[in-house]
């Protein structure tokens, strides 16, 4: 089936062949959210260069049809895929598969969307949640006054049921002062931000090769003394505030990092094996 798209204001003309986001199957019993399994699917097109830059994307009317979702959940993951720069909505004339040469309006980063993209199961363990003062050094990177509460959660993010990453977060409590350790366990953290307004801009991120310790590889379920990567990230709003510090040991026997450099940038992947 094809149909003729008309671009505003650009006096041009394509066919378009039948979008097959639009034939794509959202399981309800998936522990996946379904405006995450939406995004997965997009990246997937994306990514496959089944869309391409320029691309016409479903509306959220069509997507709500075929797929049989909310409008909420429609709009939540378009608004996902913008905020990461894939997409890029043009007032009047729909949803378009965005260049990623072109400035991005921020950065964002989901395990969720991340894992379902590349077509696995990606699911979360709550080891920790507390309100606590954080050390010195947290309030250094920080950039917080010495006292101030934050919350600090450790979690084990798995894919297709395998621990992956140990990950501790610390947030100031003040950016959203009733969070929950229930919350934590039922919701993304960045999706809670994202209603009250806490947008991230900017990120500073590092890896480091490095051994785990004993009590890293029980978590992670590997032999004590396997190699990992230490990663740190330092997420800003766009005022430059740092709301989130996260470090996390990443098996190093499932993940590899590749950097394709050319003219117009410099592209990061982390594959998982």
């Amino acid at each position: 089936m094809y149909a003729v798209q008309h671009g505003a204001g650009e006096g041009r003309s394509y066919l378009m062949e039948h979008n097959a986001i639009l034939d794509s199957k959202l399981s309800l019993s998936s522990n996946i959210p379904l405006h995450a399994q939406l995004v997965g699917i997009i990246k997937r097109e994306i990514s496959s260069g089944a869309l391409k830059i320029g691309d016409l994307l479903p509306s959220e009317a069509e997507l709500c049809r075929a797929l049989d979702i909310s409008r909420n959940t429609a709009r939540q993951a378009i608004g996902e895929l913008e905020d990461e720069g894939l997409v890029v909505r043009k007032r009047g004339r729909g949803t378009f598969v965005a260049d990623p040469s072109a400035n991005r309006r921020g950065v964002r980063y989901s395990f969720t969307t991340e894992v379902s993209s590349m077509g696995k199961e990606p699911s979360s363990t709550l080891v920790d949640f507390q309100i606590t003062t954080p050390s010195a050094i947290v309030c250094e990177k920080m950039e917080l006054r010495e006292g101030t509460p934050v919350y600090c959660f450790t979690r084990i993010r798995n894919v297709d049921g395998e621990p992956l990453i140990l990950e501790t977060s610390y947030y100031p409590q003040y950016i959203y002062p009733n969070l929950t350790r229930e919350m934590v366990q039922t919701h993304s953290f960045y999706s809670l931000l994202y209603h009250v307004g806490i947008v991230p801009f900017a990120a500073d991120e590092s890896y480091e090769a490095v051994i785990l310790e004993d009590s890293c590889a029980a978590l992670l379920g590997v032999p004590s003394g396997s190699c990992a990567f230490f990663h740190q990230r330092l997420t800003r709003t766009e005022d430059g505030r740092i709301y989130e510090y996260t470090r996390s040991y990443i098996r190093g026997d499932r993940v590899r990092l590749d950097v394709h450099m050319q003219k117009s940038g410099m592209n990061f992947v982390r594959t998982i094996d």
